[in-house]
């Protein structure tokens, strides 16, 4: 028993519990556990990435927004954290940073089918058709569903 206290004390215990909590939906117990993980291990890119992901669940933008960005800032090699802030952005109607974000992710995850699909969003309502659509075709070949939506939408 004494061993399992002192394994929730520690950062990635910490981590392991939010990670469950999120899981089953306990959004704002995730973030307090990912908030001890952090201050435990200021440098947990993990936790940042991942409170980041909680925070936009609730619409903390923001929040979501700064976390996202620390997490580029210990790991910029990080996709995901770049695709995660071209989510708030697109939502911020931050059309420009939207796309850096996702051209940024693409770069190291040429895959990211969300990625693609969030560009062409950003592309399409700043008027710029052509990309857009190349990027909702791109994502469709990636395995896109909302992409194919998007392209019937947008590109007539």
């Amino acid at each position: 028993m004494m061993t399992c206290s002192i394994w929730a004390q520690s950062a990635t215990g910490y981590f392991d519990k939010a990670m469950k909590k999120a899981e089953a939906g306990n959004t704002k117990g995730a973030i307090a556990d990912y908030n001890k993980a952090i201050q435990m291990s200021p440098k947990f890119v993990e936790a940042y990435q991942n409170r980041g992901v909680a925070k936009f669940k609730l619409n903390d933008l923001k929040g979501a927004q700064a976390d996202f960005s620390k997490t580029i800032e210990l790991d910029n090699m990080n996709a995901d954290a770049f695709t995660g802030r071209a989510n708030v952005n697109y939502k911020l109607q931050k059309y420009q940073e939207t796309i850096d974000d996702c051209t940024s992710s693409l770069g190291l995850n040429p895959k990211d089918y969300i990625a693609y699909n969030l560009r062409g969003l950003a592309y399409s309502s700043i008027g710029d058709k052509k990309k857009s659509c190349e990027d909702f075709t791109k994502a469709i070949e990636l395995g896109s569903q909302s992409a194919a939506k998007n392209r019937a939408t947008f590109c007539k």
